[in-house]
């Protein structure tokens, strides 16, 4: 409760006026250790309640599989129109009085596109004393609702680490926020993709964020974003494609950068590619808008699950950096089944961009045959890391259809 009470910059208040105390006897070590305690709290409650939401997610699954043509009803009342789509409007709270005809704007249910990959894997305990899906009284499920936790999103884990450094995160202050978790006796619940935040540091953009690898809390990736963006060592593919969002911050455009190796769709690509004109919307320096008509290089590509029914891998680079090794089992998320639409700019070097991300679909030019002879490991390494970066548009996917687009070193802060 203290840790859900107390405000966020009030982390940050405390933290500093300890670092900043002229005698050692002047410092709150007391408030300081009540803060750790309540962020470790914090935190073992969101891992809970991420175990809760997975468990009624796969109880409301299975008793989805035993009778679904009950199960469809209960969760198609009347007014909905009893469509296939309506399981994604389960009403936030029992209504019976109501009309129902109005969609609600919750999340989907948890049962919709619910994945058993990595990262969407239900656990397998059931709760004690449950029997069927929750109910809401009047027969339909509810699905599982907190504030602190939404399936299909990464949980913001809390530490309390006051940094003497400032907002940037020393390499001991790193640690220090390690510890924390394990003295929290959570790192055995963690995953790779979790985020950890350091409210002592404050809460500006993605200032003391962190995550979590499957081994150690890495840095954010600041060479396309001041803010930060994910980590190049975690590949995109095996996450929602919502995953981050609002936990990780977006600044700008809220396009987040996100590393896809398209690769293995690239004869796909080869043979839907076409050169279009496009109209997007521009700012102005004055504050305004206009349209401007521009051309681009799109393609399209599909990502089915395998024929047996289960995700397709995710190919593992063996210089991976410090992030999981080559022996880590990464497997496409089933948010992102159906079609992912990538456009490039629509000039020589865009195109020449596209094609070498797609390595080898495209016909060798006469001229590069020999461009790739001898090159080094590091050289390779940092190539690779070039072409699987993109951004999501977000303003123009939808589930089912994902939209990326290229980026390149004309966008890049911190030089490779």
């Amino acid at each position: 409760m203290r840790g859900v009470s107390v405000p966020q910059h009030q982390f940050a208040r405390y933290a500093d006026t300890y670092l900043h105390a002229r005698d050692r006897r002047q410092r709150d070590a007391v408030q300081i250790h009540l803060l750790q305690a309540a962020c470790r709290s914090y935190t073992r409650v969101v891992l809970r309640l991420r175990a809760q939401a997975e468990a009624e997610a796969q109880m409301m699954s299975i008793e989805r599989a035993r009778s679904p043509s009950s199960f469809d009803r209960a969760l198609s009342p009347r007014g909905w129109g009893g469509s296939s789509t309506s399981v994604n409007r389960i009403p936030t709270s029992p209504t019976p009085k109501k009309s129902l005809s109005r969609s609600s704007s919750r999340a989907p249910s948890p049962m919709s596109g619910f994945s058993h990959s990595q990262h969407g894997h239900a656990l397998t305990a059931s709760i004690p004393g449950s029997v069927g899906p929750p109910s809401s009284g009047n027969g339909v499920p509810i699905g599982f609702q907190s504030p602190l936790f939404r399936l299909r999103r990464a949980p913001l884990l809390q530490v309390f680490v006051p940094s003497p450094e400032g907002d940037w995160l020393s390499d001991a202050s790193v640690l220090e926020c390690e510890r924390e978790l394990k003295r929290a006796d959570v790192t055995k619940y963690l995953r790779a993709g979790d985020v950890v935040w350091d409210a002592a540091v404050g809460d500006e953009g993605n200032v003391g964020r962190l995550v979590w690898d499957g081994n150690y809390l890495i840095d954010l990736d600041y060479a396309y974003s001041r803010a930060g963006d994910l980590p190049r060592y975690l590949p995109t593919l095996a996450f929602p494609p919502s995953y981050f969002h609002r936990v990780i911050r977006t600044m700008g455009g809220g396009n987040p950068i996100c590393h896809i190796n398209i690769a293995p769709w690239g004869e796909e690509i080869a043979a839907n590619l076409q050169l279009l004109q496009d109209r997007m919307k521009m700012e102005t320096p004055q504050g305004g808008h206009h349209m401007v008509v521009r051309w681009v290089h799109r393609s399209s590509f599909h990502i089915r699950p395998s024929p047996s029914g289960k995700p397709p891998r995710i190919p593992q680079s063996k210089n991976v950096g410090p992030g999981p090794g080559p022996g880590e089992m990464w497997f496409v998320d089933s948010g992102w089944f159906g079609t992912v639409v990538v456009e490039a700019e629509g000039t020589n070097e865009g195109l020449a961009d596209l094609q070498a991300r797609c390595r080898g679909a495209f016909p060798i030019r006469a001229t590069g045959a020999a461009a790739n002879v001898a090159l080094s490991p590091e050289r390779v390494a940092k190539d690779e890391a070039k072409r699987n970066v993109f951004r999501i548009l977000r303003d123009r996917s939808r589930p089912g259809e994902i939209w990326i687009r290229t980026v390149t070193e004309k966008e890049r802060l911190i030089p490779l």
